[in-house]
């Protein structure tokens, strides 16, 4: 315990160059060494080994006090410090950025100045409006766009500035007894760090004692589940620009040091011009310690309502092309609103949970590519259990039906994807290796994102919901609940701390706002 606070102490003296510091309802600033003697630091110091590393009595239930609150300190202290370094980073690049376009705009030394000014003054502006508190009540809701195990997205509107944004709201409560906190964590973490074009762009994230909230760019092209269930199958043409698109957005990610563990075709999102962006990185894994939990079971012991029925109607015979799709489609819907999901798309090592790496996301790009020439998964079938035998043995199960004839380039590149994990296409030099691959010759990947999307997205205005399901049994209204007072902290309330997150772009810009 002594060594963990000295450690503790070490990385605190980091902040002492701050005037203050909020820890756990507590309040630290400088004023304390005026008034009552002592560094800053040794005031931390004293405040950890009293409040927080106190070694609780034998038999005690303050035993459990003492090992919430040494969690608490730890996650503190790595969201705290890590968001800390990124925004200091952030402001650097931003700064850099701007110098490079002074540069090749040809300015004069006086209009550099002036623009730099401008710069100057929307950090402060940004400094400002991230100490404001951002609730509910600054959101117009407009529509409810999607309905998820968890929760639900909400097409709003900010009031103040007329903007359109995405509202992904978690109940709290669902989150802590279905032991999703580090789902939730990673998900937002990843969203802070993934500011790249391949990647949904998270504007705000901030919570109230009941849900969190996260505040995204609405894209208004749907998403690839609802694209194959209108269209059945895709031509090689629009596969290669699909397949190429997500594995540009699955690379962004992985650079980053994440994996995504989840990629399938509800979480591929289309903007307005038809283009891919990533979404849902609820399972993502990345070296955080607070996004750790033990999400995947052995299948082989799992029961059958753990899983949907993904195709099939449970007659046990076997069906041929056209059925399985009719099926897999008649069920699609209701496997994207569950809170089990289905395992078609899950690589075979992450089920083994002896260890995997990103090729993980590799073997999922090579099952959507399947579904999208055949039709179905190619693991599809009338029980979970079969589904997770199939995987479990793709040797022998991974087969094309001769009804539905594609390109042996094609065939070669899916099973390429779906093969052990150190021999998977784009597991050792990621997207270096699908460059090479014969099916994805042609494909101009440094400016695939300029050219028009294989098939066009009508989009009729920024707001266009025509491309989401209707949900009219649910309410438009935003379930809320007021915030509470500085320094109060509801019970278990800790595991979202250093939630509340606010992008430069999101605060600076300025808009009209809109009357609906």
């Amino acid at each position: 315990m002594t060594s963990f606070l000295v450690l503790v102490a070490g990385v605190l003296e980091m902040a002492a160059t701050e005037s203050t510091i909020r820890f756990s309802g507590h309040t630290l600033d400088k004023a304390t060494k005026a008034k009552n003697g002592g560094s800053l630091l040794q005031k931390i110091q004293e405040f950890l080994s009293i409040s927080v590393f106190t070694v609780a009595p034998a038999k005690s239930n303050a035993g459990f006090e003492t090992f919430r609150n040494a969690n608490l300190i730890s996650v503190t202290l790595e969201n705290y410090y890590s968001n800390l370094i990124a925004q200091h980073i952030e402001r650097k690049q931003r700064l850099a950025k701007l110098e490079e376009s002074l540069k090749d705009e040809g300015l004069s030394e006086q209009q550099k100045q002036e623009k730099r000014q401008q710069h100057a003054q929307k950090e402060t502006e940004f400094l400002r409006l991230k100490r404001s508190r951002l609730g509910v009540e600054d959101f117009e809701p407009l529509k409810v766009i999607g309905r998820g195990a968890f929760g639900e997205v909400r097409l709003v509107q900010k009031k103040d500035t007329g903007h359109v944004y995405a509202m992904k709201i978690l109940r709290k409560a669902d989150m802590l007894e279905k032991e999703q906190v580090a789902h939730v964590r990673a998900e937002r973490d990843v969203l802070v760090e993934a500011d790249h074009q391949w990647v949904v762009k998270m504007y705000y994230s901030f919570q109230d004692p009941i849900n969190l909230y996260l505040i995204m760019e609405f894209l208004p092209g749907g998403d690839m589940m609802t694209l194959l269930m209108k269209k059945d199958t895709l031509s090689e043409e629009c596969t290669q620009f699909y397949i190429s698109e997500t594995a540009l957005a699955i690379d962004s990610i992985h650079k980053l040091g994440f994996i995504h563990r989840d990629i399938k075709p509800d979480n591929l999102l289309l903007d307005a011009r038809g283009h891919i962006k990533l979404s849902d990185f609820g399972l993502c894994t990345g070296l955080k310690k607070s996004h750790r939990t033990d999400f995947y079971r052995d299948l082989s012991q799992a029961k059958p309502s753990d899983f949907m029925t993904s195709c099939g109607s449970g007659s046990g015979g076997a069906m041929d092309s056209k059925r399985r799709a009719e099926s897999w489609k008649r069920n699609r819907r209701a496997l994207a609103y569950s809170t089990v999901g289905t395992p078609d798309y899950i690589a075979p090592e992450v089920f083994l949970q002896t260890g995997y790496g990103p090729a993980c996301d590799c073997w999922s790009l090579g099952v959507i590519m399947y579904e999208m020439l055949i039709g179905y998964p190619p693991f599809c079938s009338e029980n979970p259990q079969e589904t997770y035998r199939k995987v479990m043995n793709w040797r022998e199960t991974l087969v094309f039906p001769p009804e539905v004839p594609i390109s042996e380039e094609a065939k070669d590149t899916i099973i390429r994807f779906c093969c052990e994990a150190d021999r998977r296409l784009g597991a050792q030099r990621g997207i270096e290796e699908l460059k090479l691959a014969p099916f994805f010759r042609g494909v101009d990947w440094e400016h695939i994102r300029e050219r028009p999307a294989a098939i066009p997205v009508e989009v009729r205005s920024i707001d266009d919901t025509s491309n989401f399901d209707e949900f009219p049994d649910v309410k438009l209204e935003i379930p809320s609940a007021p915030m509470p007072q500085d320094g109060e902290v509801i019970y278990k309330d800790w595991v979202f701390i250093n939630y509340t997150f606010k992008r430069f772009e999101g605060l600076t810009q300025r808009g009209t706002p809109t009357k609906k």
